[in-house]
């Protein structure tokens, strides 16, 4: 029978859970408090929703065990690595040693205020951090180890647009110039093709000769490389076809003669013919190139974001940008690319007229066209009502 009473000056609720288990909770100095608590644990308990608060358990500890039972089996060795640091360089400093039950939303908002305080930590990888605090938490939740996930009313750190624009940089077509007439000739194909391609990475690094169809004059993206190990892209969207133009199949032709060879028929391997290191290309490649071009120094991701930036400016449909990038939802690419569309488009106003009433050249026949259509809706209304 669950009751309400009075242990060593401390007033304690007695209760038995869904599974039969019994229940000792010290409350406080006030019995209305108890009887709330209790009120509110036999509701949970007759709903079966009831889960045993386990206050040994440090938030370190059961970050370390959804990592081991979670992360290293089932991740990609590159997702495996980013937990990783975000566990010891942003979460595990800040609540390792706090229990479990005690994280809420006022911790919550602590630690991302003072890592706000810390210049040198970007908006973006704080906001990161807590949804990788989230998944943790979530992972307590499911083992019944905390009632529910305070990450869940916890307001993201808000990224203004000019620091978005400053996180998608992109390179100007005069500066992708300057960048390719100052590549090594052995380079110069990879960084045509992740420029007219806005492919990945490890999507480049992981293409094959066969990847590319000469005559339909696409590249189909099948898988991606990552850490000496191959993958199928991790979505649908991902796995995809792109569109390229004559020029640079003809530069890829040319590549082709040149290419190191190599069993896995990669179309840009090693000088061995075998899968290049992303780190060695970055090191000694892209870096190199860019001091040479004498461009800032940037991620090599910034050549996808070129990509995505002259699409735009060309005019193609954000649809079809999509797909070419291979996001999963048109949202994540108006998300990302949104602020580069144009705000004014009266091109597109005057494309609509042409549609729907013809070029200036038919400007009559419009009218008359319009005319007949307004008179037929007349004569038609006239029917109607006899």
């Amino acid at each position: 029978m669950p009751c309400v009473r009075k242990r060593r000056g401390k007033w304690v609720i007695d209760f038995y859970d869904q599974f039969g288990k019994r229940h000792w909770e010290t409350i406080g100095n006030n019995k209305k408090d108890a009887q709330t608590e209790l009120a509110g644990r036999i509701d949970k308990v007759d709903k079966e929703t009831y889960r045993p608060k386990n206050k040994k358990k440090t938030f370190g500890e059961v970050a370390e065990e959804w990592y081991q039972t979670l992360v290293l089996p089932n991740k990609r060795i590159k997702t495996v690595r980013y937990y990783r640091n975000m566990l010891d360089n942003h979460l595990l400093p800040y609540f390792s040693g706090i229990k479990l039950g005690r994280i809420d939303l006022s911790s919550i908002e602590g630690f991302m205020s003072t890592r706000l305080k810390e210049n040198r930590i970007a908006k973006s990888s704080i906001n990161k951090s807590v949804t990788t605090l989230g998944t943790i938490l979530k992972y307590a939740v499911r083992h019944n180890l905390i009632d529910s996930n305070p990450v869940a009313n916890v307001q993201k750190l808000r990224i203004s647009s000019e620091e978005m624009v400053e996180d998608k940089m992109f390179f100007t077509p005069e500066e992708i110039h300057l960048l390719l007439d100052n590549a090594d000739p052995k380079y110069g194909p990879l960084l045509l093709t992740a420029v007219m391609t806005g492919m990945r990475e490890g999507e480049l690094l992981g293409l094959q000769w066969d990847d590319v169809d000469w005559h339909s004059k696409q590249i189909y993206v099948r898988r991606t490389l990552q850490i000496g190990r191959f993958y199928e892209p991790k979505t649908r969207a991902s796995k995809r076809r792109i569109d390229v133009d004559a020029e640079l199949l003809s530069e890829l032709k040319k590549w082709k003669l040149r290419c190191p060879k190599g069993e896995l028929n990669l179309v840009f391997p090693n000088e061995a013919g075998k899968p290049m290191d992303a780190t060695n290309m970055i090191k000694r490649i892209w870096y190199p190139t860019l001091r040479k071009a004498g461009l800032p120094r940037g991620r090599f991701h910034l050549l996808r974001h070129t990509n995505a930036s002259l699409r735009i400016e060309a005019g193609q449909n954000i649809k079809y940008n999509q797909s070419q990038l291979g996001h999963s939802s048109i949202q994540i690419t108006l998300d990302i690319y949104g602020h580069l569309m144009k705000p004014v488009n009266n091109e597109e106003a005057v494309k609509l007229r042409a549609t729907l009433f013809g070029s200036k050249n038919e400007a009559t026949g419009s009218k008359m066209v319009a005319g007949s259509l307004i008179g037929r809706s007349i004569d038609e209304n006239a029917n109607a009502t006899i």
